[in-house]
């Protein structure tokens, strides 16, 4: 299989903006390449250069996009001294993102056919940021020990997929990382070791 071409910085910085702009917008099935060159300004010729089609197109600016909030995550977590405030900081890092680019959060969890999306690679966060996280939980003695890699994830996209469709319900009258400072004392609930004398 010949080996995909890095597309350059130039037509990243045009195209980027305008895909997911688009898919912002409107429903998957009503963007096609033709809009996304006219918004863009980059040629179709030159977008399929570097994307095989459409869907290779927006799921690789995803898988980018998504991938950048677990080089976020790695990057300010160490030295925290709980896996409360570490989970603390990874929702706030989170929402924050996704305020400051809410094309992504609406076209990951609103726009995208969900049964296409979760077959690509980048429908789930990398798995290392989550298994290291989760080994932290272990280490710092703060995690419920049924929580397994599985779980914390099923429960940080579970977080973020209510946050952004009632966020965007609504309307968009909030931010998402609002949230945090609201509700994150209930998700806690969901990582937490049982308090002990409690349900034995």
């Amino acid at each position: 299989m010949k080996a995909k071409l890095k597309i350059p910085d130039k037509h990243k910085e045009r195209l980027y903006p305008a895909v997911l702009g688009l898919f912002s917008d409107k429903d998957f099935h009503q963007v096609n390449m033709r809009a996304i060159s006219r918004r863009s300004g980059v040629s179709i010729g030159t977008i399929y250069r570097y994307f095989s089609s459409k869907e290779d197109l927006l799921f690789s600016i995803l898988a980018e996009k998504i991938e950048a909030i677990g080089a976020l995550v790695g990057a300010h977590v160490q030295g925290l001294g709980s896996f409360k405030e570490i989970f603390r900081k990874v929702m706030w890092i989170t929402m924050n993102y996704y305020d400051q680019n809410p094309g992504v959060a609406i076209t990951a969890f609103i726009t995208v056919p969900i049964r296409t999306w979760m077959q690509q690679p980048g429908y789930r966060m990398e798995k290392q940021v989550f298994a290291d996280l989760v080994a932290q939980g272990r280490f710092l003695g703060g995690l419920d020990e049924t929580i397994d890699l599985r779980r914390f994830q099923d429960i940080y996209y579970m977080i973020c997929y209510r946050c952004i469709h009632s966020w965007y319900f609504f309307g968009r009258k909030w931010k998402l990382v609002d949230a945090v400072a609201r509700d994150f004392d209930l998700w806690w609930k969901l990582l937490a070791p049982p308090r002990r004398g409690q349900g034995d």
